[in-house]
């Protein structure tokens, strides 16, 4: 199993705004076959090294996650976060 792990730091770190893309990350739940498990989690702690919010996304295989960077559905989001971003900062492992 692959664990993809993003953090996004918003430009408008609002909480509305953040809680736009939250939403906008939680839909593509069960619309992409590959994606075996998603939790998304908003920052509580707003110190000074924190990001804005978590994704937590599995997968069986490293084709799997491949196969979820170019579905259309996470291209919309793509899309979404590239307009709404500061930075952005992921991991890949094993698990």
């Amino acid at each position: 199993m692959i664990t993809h792990i993003v953090c996004f730091k918003l430009k408008d770190n609002s909480e509305e705004s953040v809680a736009r893309t939250a939403a906008v990350l939680r839909d593509m739940e069960g619309k992409i076959d590959e994606l075996r498990y998603i939790e998304v989690g908003i920052d509580v702690l707003h110190s000074e090294r924190s990001y804005d919010i978590a994704l937590i996304t599995k997968f069986d295989s490293r084709a799997a996650l491949e196969a979820y960077q170019v579905h259309p559905v996470h291209k919309k989001v793509i899309e979404h976060i590239m307009q709404v971003r500061e930075a952005i900062v992921s991991v890949d492992f094993e698990s």
